[in-house]
């Protein structure tokens, strides 16, 4: 499952999530704040095995 560093653009709270929190993210908006936030304020995580 991919990784992402989630990073509030109005509060900046940074956070890892998963695939399934960065889709409600994208819905609800930041889960600290409540800020509408967008693709580009996510950065996915590089997968090491």
């Amino acid at each position: 499952m991919s990784r992402y560093e989630f990073t509030c653009p109005d509060c900046g709270q940074a956070i890892e999530v998963n695939e399934e929190m960065r889709e409600a993210t994208l819905e609800h908006g930041c889960p600290v704040c409540g800020s509408d936030v967008t693709a580009a304020d996510f950065a996915a995580e590089q997968q090491t095995n």
